[in-house]
């Protein structure tokens, strides 16, 4: 069995992504027996190879699910949990830029009223 490459992986559908990966368990569980039932090297060495096999196809698969599930919400009001930018949970929770500097009513009032003085005197 050749290393599965994520490239080629990508362009097959979801279907074809989960029958590889039953497949792949397949071929692990066989693999395993014979680790207990004491086989070949080879058979030891290619355990780790299919593995990795399957671990690059559950994340392509992961990928698309949620590349589907992007797609899915574009543009709607509410976006799933999963879906939003992680950042830190004080950026998530601090103002927005436009409602920090939001002034109050009569904040604006005094600020039109009692604009800053002009000097005319420059150092």
């Amino acid at each position: 069995m050749v290393r599965v490459k994520a490239y080629e992986l990508r362009s097959k559908t979801s279907k074809e992504l989960l029958t590889e990966l039953d497949e792949q368990k397949a071929e692990l569980a066989q693999l395993r027996v014979a680790k207990v039932s004491g086989g070949a090297a080879s058979k030891l060495a290619k355990i780790k190879i299919v593995r990795k096999a399957i671990a690059r196809i559950l994340t392509v698969y992961n990928q698309k699910q949620k590349a589907d599930a992007r797609k899915a919400c574009k543009g709607k009001k509410y976006v799933p949990l999963d879906l939003r930018p992680k950042k830190t949970r004080a950026i998530r929770r601090a103002l927005k830029t436009e409602q920090k500097f939001m002034k109050t009513p009569r904040q604006k009032t005094k600020a039109s009223n009692f604009p800053m003085r002009r000097f005319a005197v420059t150092m």
